[in-house]
Order: structure tokens, then sequence, then C-alpha cells
């Protein structure tokens, strides 16, 4: 599963072409492909709180 950092990334980049964009509805939907990133990135750090670390690997329990 990827990190959070590298979903921030993308969302990054997104705003990033966004702001290049040729027209208002290429401009619209980068602006939506960044939020969702960022979207997953929040939800990744949710679950990352939400399971700890395990510091035995399951298959040696």
């Amino acid at each position: 599963m990827k990190k959070a950092s590298e979903y921030r990334q993308h969302a990054e980049e997104c705003w990033q072409m966004a702001n290049g964009a040729l027209n208002e509805e290429q401009r619209a939907q980068l602006l939506e492909m960044a939020q969702t990133w960022e979207n997953l990135a929040r939800e990744r750090e949710a679950k990352a709180r939400e399971q700890p670390a395990r510091s035995v690997p399951k298959e040696a329990e």
C-alpha cells in the first residue's frame, strides 16, 4: 500500500498541472483529481493510526 506522502505528491502534481491547464474543463478535472489524491492521503493516515505497527510478522506467531 502506498504511503500518504506518495498520495500527496500526486495531488501536488495535479495542482501544478491545473495551474497550466488549457481550459476550465481541464483545470476542473485536475483539481478534482488533486482533491481525490488528498482524500486518499487522509484516509491512509487514518488507517495507519487505527492499525498499530506489528513488531512480529504474523507468520512468526
